[in-house]
C-alpha cells in the first residue's frame, strides 16, 4: 500500500497533557505465566527515548540485535510470497472492489457524542471505523490503531469515521497493533499527541519517534506496559508486521486492556490460529475486538479471519462479548464490503451466540457497566 495521502484531516490541536507520574517501564517478564494483576514483564522504551537513534526505516541499525531477538518471538509470523493465482485474484480484486469502490459514495456520518464517564470496572467502547476504538477504562481514554485517512493511495475509505480528531477527549494512550497502514496512519497523529505514552510491538518504535508520544514502549508476547493502574499486554497473532517489503523484522499482535477487573482484547489483524485458546487461559476476557473482514485477501495468504473463523476464535477465547471490526471501511478483500456482517449475523441467528454479539455503529459510545450482564445489541450498520 503506498504512503498516506489525506488532505483531509483538520489542524493540529494538542489537547491532552503529559502526566507527571511515574511510568511503570523496567518490569521483568514472565512468559508462562497467566495475565493477572500480578504480572511482571518487560518493557523497552524505544532507543529514541532511552539515547539512540530512532531512524530504521531501511532496516535495523543501531538496534539490530534488539530487534532480530525480537523476531525469535514471532513464530506465527505469515511470509510475504503470494499464493498460487494471485495474478488472477489481484486482477479480480481490482476490477470488481477497488476500481468501483474508488467511484462509489462514501457512506456513515461523523458524530459529536457525550462521552459517558465510567466508573470504577466500567468500560465506554467507541467504535470509530475499522480497528479505531476509542476506550475508556480505568479513568484513562484509549486510542487502538489509530486511521481516520479518507484515501491510502487507490484505496478509498467507504464510511466515513465514526467521530472527528477535533472531537476527540484528551487521550492518555495510544496502542498500535502493528505497523501496517490501515492500522497506523501517521498523519492522524498530530491531533491528538500530546506527551503520553505509546504501546507498540517491537520494531514499530521508529515510526512513532519524534510524534509527540513519550515513552514509546516496544512490547514482545506476553510482555505488559502498566500506566496509572491500567495494564496493556500484547498477545501473539498470525499476521506479519512489514509497513514496506524491506521491514518484515517490525512486529505484530494483539492487546490485553486491563483495569479495575475488567479485561478488553483487541485482536489486531490475525487469522485464526491456536494462540487463541492461550489467551483465553491466560486471561478472563469481558469484552473481545474481533476482526471479521478482508479475508478474501488477493495474495492468496491466510492472514484475516472469516467470520465464522472469528466466531471459533472467539470460542476459543471463552470471552463475554465479541464486537466485531476490521470490516465495511476499506475494501482490503475480494468480498463485497457488506458481506462479512451479514454473514456474522447469519451464523449466530438463532443461537446462543446472539446473547454474546454486539454490533456497534460507528461514533456511538457504548457503556458497559462492571457486574451487569451486557445485553445483546445489533445496531445499524
Amino acid at each position: 500500500m503506498p504512503a498516506e495521502m489525506d488532505s483531509n484531516l483538520p489542524p493540529t490541536s494538542a489537547r491532552s497533557t503529559p502526566s507527571s507520574e511515574p511510568k511503570d517501564v523496567s518490569v521483568q517478564g514472565t512468559p508462562n505465566a497467566p495475565v493477572t494483576g500480578g504480572l511482571s514483564p518487560v518493557a523497552r522504551q524505544h532507543p529514541q527515548h532511552a539515547g539512540g537513534s530512532g531512524d530504521d526505516r531501511h532496516g535495523p541499525q543501531s538496534g539490530a540485535g534488539r530487534l532480530v531477538q525480537a523476531c525469535q518471538f514471532l513464530p506465527h509470523r505469515v511470509g510475504l510470497k503470494p499464493q498460487r493465482g494471485w495474478r488472477k485474484r489481484n486482477l479480480n480484486f481490482l476490477r470488481t472492489v477497488l476500481l468501483p469502490q474508488m467511484f462509489a459514495r462514501r457512506t456513515g456520518a461523523e458524530s459529536k457524542p457525550s462521552f459517558p464517564q465510567p466508573g470504577q470496572g466500567d468500560v465506554a467502547v467507541t467504535w470509530i471505523g475499522h480497528a479505531t476504538f476509542l476506550l475508556q477504562v480505568g479513568g484513562l481514554n484509549l486510542i487502538t490503531d489509530p486511521n481516520w485517512a479518507l484515501w491510502h493511495g487507490p484505496v478509498k475509505r467507504a464510511r466515513r469515521p465514526g467521530i472527528a480528531l477535533r472531537d476527540l477527549p484528551p487521550i492518555d494512550l495510544l496502542l498500535v497493533s502493528h505497523a501496517h497502514f490501515d492500522h497506523l496512519h501517521l498523519p492522524s497523529l498530530p491531533s491528538f499527541a500530546a506527551g503520553q505514552p505509546a504501546v507498540v510491538p517491537a520494531g514499530v518504535g521508529s515510526l512513532l519517534a519524534g510524534r509527540g508520544f513519550s515513552p514509546v514502549v516496544e512490547l514482545r508476547p506476553w510482555e505488559t506496559f502498566r500506566w496509572k493502574g491500567v495494564e496493556i499486554t500484547l498477545t501473539p497473532a498470525q499476521h506479519w508486521g512489514a509497513r514496506y517489503l524491506h521491514d518484515t523484522y517490525r512486529g505484530f499482535g494483539g492487546f490485553l486492556i486491563q483495569a479495575d477487573g475488567t479485561t478488553v482484547f483487541h485482536a489486531g489483524d490475525s487469522a485464526l490460529f491456536p494462540g487463541y485458546a492461550e489467551i483465553g487461559r491466560r486471561a478472563d476476557i469481558d469484552m473481545a475486538l474481533m476482526p471479521i473482514g478482508a479475508y478474501g485477501a488477493p495474495s492468496g495468504r491466510a492472514v484475516h479471519m472469516n467470520p465464522e473463523e472469528a466466531i471459533e476464535a472467539f470460542d476459543a477465547l471463552q470471552g463475554n462479548v465479541m464486537m466485531p471490526m476490521h470490516y465495511a471501511t476499506f475494501p482490503l478483500g475480494t468480498e463485497p464490503m457488506d458481506e462479512p456482517l451479514q454473514r456474522l449475523c447469519r451464523g449466530v441467528s438463532g443461537t446462543d451466540w446472539s446473547q454474546r454479539l454486539d454490533v456497534l455503529a460507528e461514533g456511538v459510545p457504548v457503556l458497559y457497566e462492571a457486574g451487569k450482564v451486557m445485553p445483546p445489541r445489533l445496531a445499524a450498520s
